[in-house]
């Protein structure tokens, strides 16, 4: 089976509540979001951590989060781990 993944990008607004929400909305279709973080947003690593956790917290439980230079991969989890 092949994961649908969509690109999208974060710029200089940073993560917000409207960002969650929208990642929220296209995990409905999608299994893999990829997430690439534009120049205008940040080049710091530290941050860009910071914003990872805040993306999880925001999402709940059944997702994990990888970073790759710049590029953020939200995988959603096909069962609920918590049973």
């Amino acid at each position: 089976m092949v994961e649908h993944s969509l690109h999208i990008q974060l710029g200089k607004n940073g993560v917000t509540d409207n960002f969650i929400e929208t990642l929220k909305l296209h995990f409905k279709n999608h299994g893999v979001v990829r997430i690439s973080v534009l120049k205008s947003a940040t080049r710091d690593k530290t941050e860009l951590k910071k914003w990872c956790e805040r993306i999880l917290s925001g999402l709940g439980k059944n997702y994990t989060i990888k970073t790759i230079g710049y590029t953020v991969i939200v995988k959603k989890w096909r069962k609920d781990v918590r049973k």
